[in-house]
């Protein structure tokens, strides 16, 4: 302000002093006898253009373009408010061109560049450039490993001297069953938390201060060691309100007493962006006193991603080579690769460094290519929106052109007119960019529920510092980009155009540049509305896929009797309470207890092999079941029997097997039931198939339907001979509730139903199989409703540009339709006449448009479920609706044609 202020003091004394210097040239020539009015003009026209000599001195200041600058905003803000009705919509077409790329760019800096937020994580290095959800998935086919085992880690860190730290953290925390936590002393119920086993480095490796309490030290993750844990930011927060008096308490994970020794700083949230960020870290030296399962000392068991902070110069590449030659010789120490066979695989044993700025990049992977297509579609969006800027500020242009011209006329340069309506194009893209960021903030949310719906992934609506510099350098570029052709062709006007009258100025119509524009909207408007009926489709054909299972009236309760405190021996008895329980409530039909349930995000799979066959190298997948399994999901029976109460742990191993098991394993026309199968090799531990169920869907809907194996929940082969409370697999992970009607209140149930069996067992999660099997359809169903978004925002742009070119030439026609009228046209004749020409620009972009969306649908074929081109139906609803946006935009300037009154037009002209 003291600036701006000292340049109008300077130009006020520079008034002041020309004219001092005008009064005293004027007072000398009256002094020598002039009259005055003689010795005014004699000293005016010997001083010359006093504004000239005005602006040449500011100039000279170096002030004079600043001055322009600051006129040339007041000017446009003076435009700008003087019409309202483009102001508002241009304004509005910038908001939403500009808003929707604002809002898919915050979702994808926030899951695809954005950093963790740890201390320096471009310093941070990941051993491994695979996702490997799960414990023991070992190495890619390749050789490529990313998953390593305690000892592997171990020895990483002991002999690589070039990493300053490296940690380790446990793989797949969030996928099986969270763990139970309950503060002791507050006589509530244990509640499903998501924990993740750590090394005792890892907030050390991150450079990380704990916002309470301490993180952990090295003394922590040592056997034998007090187990203690670190609870994140987010849960001490919602769950506890802060409360101080956390850091030191207890708590009872999964039975077990854990002394809190600190919280994890604020907008910390793991080393993997997730849906389901930990609730507690844990040292992985205690994993075993948590969790059953040895973890820590089985050299085969591959269950941790590892991660570090490199030296400064370290060569990556011989980083990476000495990490590999290292893994090999580990590994081939190991029990997995103790025979000859396995030799050609231990030579391809390898690991890959990558950037671990991200982290886990778990996320990215899943999200990478959809978001990218939605970069692109918001792309399409936002040059549709840009080509109604164009085409309002050219018309704005035409019509300012008599302005232009008189300015012209009166000694404006060319390159002044231009800059004075570049600014206000500027001007303009700047204000639309700041409404984007209100359109953005709303889309932002709308995307973050179709994502991420009931889940607390960290990922906030509000925009960034990125967002608001990508929102703010888009709609600059938008304003130079789309509004110097405009300027540039409204300060084409000569200054002898200005003494002919405005009227034959501005006359002729829409220019050929208005036509383009609004045929490349109509073109990228269609593609797009092509687009959205395909995703729809897609969506349609996924949700319709016969999974040969019955959902209705049908609800999945998550338990985890482990976390419980019971042993596998135990749980025999807990099934049957179970059972006997639920099947009291009334309204309940049948009660399933199973490991996985259909569409779970959980699998597990081994090696099997036929008795009596050579080894296919197959794998399938496993599922322990009780007798009400079946039944419960509306699974049928095609072949034998299924699980019965009859089939006791005291009894021969029984399975039953799904028909794409038979497809795969057996011979068309065999036989299957009676044969016997086990792991590969001389499997004394068989199991003898009894019946044949439908191929239910377990996993994805887009993948092939697995070979599945449905044990009975108790038994075991005869020739396992490992202790009962070793045998891990008998804990079921869900209960399957089958009702004769809806029921509301069945969560409740459940909860108290459980709490009553045993007070430590809890519901993990409670959903209808209508949810969970919409819940593998969320990025799907999001790129569907999106795609319907975009389109209908595309249309309404072109229809809204159509529209604008249309009202321009029958406001440019009117001398022209008013002679027409005169000779005697009929008002049907103006009316066809304006919407044939509005019609025809429609087809001309519909031309362009069709073989365009054919084409571009081999860029979108991999997101799409069983659609491989466009249908005939979906052609024929966007040309049918695009036309139909055509006609509407068109029919209004039509109509105000054929009532213009020819008497008026002609005295206009």
């Amino acid at each position: 302000m003291n600036f701006l202020s000292k340049i109008l003091r300077r130009k006020t004394d520079l008034a002041e002093e020309l004219n001092t210097h005008l009064r005293m040239a004027v007072a000398d020539r009256v002094a020598r006898g002039e009259s005055q009015e003689s010795a005014e003009r004699d000293a005016r026209r010997e001083f010359g253009n006093v504004s000239l000599v005005a602006d040449v001195t500011r100039e000279k200041w170096g002030w004079l373009r600043l001055e322009n600058f600051v006129q040339d905003i007041r000017y446009a803000l003076r435009q700008l408010w003087r019409t309202p009705g483009f102001t508002i919509t241009a304004i509005l077409t910038l908001a939403l061109g500009i808003g929707a790329n604002a809002a898919v760019f915050t979702l994808v800096n926030a899951v695809l560049l954005k950093n963790l937020p740890v201390a320096d994580p471009k310093a941070l290095v990941r051993v491994g450039d695979a996702y490997q959800c799960c414990v023991n998935n070992g190495a890619l086919a390749d050789g490529d490993y990313a998953l390593f085992s305690t000892e592997t880690y171990e020895q990483f860190r002991k002999n690589t001297s070039e990493f300053e730290e490296l940690a380790a953290m446990e793989a797949g925390f969030n996928f099986f069953n969270p763990m139970t936590a309950r503060r002791d002393g507050t006589g509530s119920l244990p509640a499903s938390s998501v924990s993740e086993f750590v090394s005792g480095n890892y907030f050390r490796t991150f450079g990380l201060q704990a916002q309470a309490g301490r993180l952990f030290s090295e003394a922590d993750d040592v056997k034998g060691a007090p187990v203690v844990g670190v609870m994140s930011y987010e849960d001490w927060a919602n769950r506890y309100n802060r409360d101080p008096s956390i850091v030191g308490s207890t708590f009872w994970i999964n039975t077990k007493p854990v002394t809190i020794v600190g919280i994890a700083p604020r907008g910390f949230y793991g080393d993997r962006l997730s849906t389901a960020p930990p609730d507690f870290y844990f040292p992985m030296k205690q994993i075993e006193r948590l969790k059953d399962g040895d973890y820590v000392n089985d050299p085969d068991r591959m269950w941790l991603y590892v991660l570090g902070r490199v030296r400064p110069g370290v060569d990556r590449l011989a980083l990476q080579t000495k990490l590999s030659v290292e893994l090999r010789q580990l590994l081939g120490a190991t029990p997995s690769f103790s025979s000859v066979h396995d030799r050609p695989l231990l030579e391809k044993a390898h690991v890959v460094l990558t950037d671990g700025g991200g982290g886990i990049q778990i996320m990215q992977l899943s999200y990478t290519s959809k978001l990218k297509l939605l970069m692109w579609i918001s792309g399409l969006v936002l040059v549709i929106a840009c080509g109604n800027i164009a085409n309002l500020l050219l018309v704005r242009g035409m019509a300012r052109k008599t302005e232009i011209t008189v300015r012209a006329a009166l000694g404006a340069t060319r390159g002044r007119v231009i800059q004075q309506l570049l600014t206000e194009s500027v001007l303009l893209s700047v204000l639309g960019g700041i409404a984007a960021l209100g359109v953005s903030y709303l889309g932002a949310r709308m995307l973050l529920a179709l994502a991420f719906s009931d889940t607390n992934v960290p990922i906030h609506a509000m925009p960034s510092w990125p967002v608001l510099g990508f929102a703010l350098s888009v709609s600059i570029v938008t304003g130079v980009l789309f509004g110097v052709t405009p300027a540039w062709i409204a300060a084409q006007s000569r200054p002898a155009d200005a003494l002919r009258g405005g009227t034959r100025a501005t006359s002729g119509g829409a220019s050929l540049l208005q036509r383009s524009l609004v045929i490349l909207q109509t073109a990228l408007s269609f593609v797009l509305l092509v687009g959205a009926g395909l995703f729809a489709a897609s969506l349609n054909k996924l949700q319709n896929t016969d999974m040969k299972l019955e959902s209705k009236n049908r609800y999945i309760i998550a338990m985890n009797p482990q976390t419980a405190g019971y042993l596998p021996s135990q749980v025999g008895a807990l099934y049957q309470a179970i059972e006997e329980n639920f099947r009291a409530v009334p309204g309940v039909v049948k009660v399933g207890i199973s490991t996985v349930t259909p569409m779970d995000t959980r699998s597990n799979n081994d090696p099997i092999q036929i008795q009596g066959q050579p080894d296919l190298h197959k794998m399938a997948g496993w599922n322990r079941v009780n007798a009400d399994y079946f039944d419960a999901v509306g699974t049928r029976v095609v072949m034998g029997r299924g699980i019965g109460v009859q089939d006791t742990p005291s009894e021969p191993m029984v399975a039953v097997v799904n028909q794409a098991f038979v497809k795969a394993f057996f011979k068309p026309g065999q036989y299957p039931i009676g044969a016997r199968f086990g792991d590969p090799g001389p499997s004394p531990n068989a199991a003898a198939i009894i019946g044949v169920v439908e191929d239910t869907v377990y996993n994805d809907v887009h993948s092939k339907v697995q070979p599945m194996t449905f044990i009975p929940i108790l038994q075991r082969a005869a020739g396992d001979t490992r202790p009962l409370d070793k045998m891990n697999s008998f804990y079921a992970g869900s209960i399957v509730v089958e009702t004769s009607r809806p029921m509301d209140d069945l969560q409740t149930i459940a909860r108290r139903t459980l709490s009553a069996i045993n007070p430590n067992l809890t519901v993990m999660k409670f959903q209808t199989l209508d949810q969970q099997i919409a819940d593998r359809f969320t990025q799907e169903r999001m790129l569907s409703r999106l795609m319907v978004v975009f389109g209908v925002l595309a249309l309404l742009l072109a229809t809204v540009g159509l529209y604008g070119v249309t009202s321009y030439t029958v406001a440019g026609r009117t001398g022209e339709i008013g002679i027409r009228m005169a000779l005697g046209a009929e008002r049907a004749e103006v009316l066809g006449m304006i919407l044939r020409s509005a019609l025809t620009q429609s087809l001309i972009g519909l031309a362009i448009g069709i073989p365009v969306a054919f084409y571009c649908v081999r860029f979108v074929k991999s997101q799409l479920y069983e659609i491989t081109n466009i249908s005939a139906s979906s052609m024929a609803i966007a040309v049918v609706t695009l036309l139909l946006a055509a006609f509407v935009a068109g029919l209004v300037p039509a109509r105000r044609a054929a009532s213009i009154d020819p008497m008026r037009a002609l005295r206009m002209e």
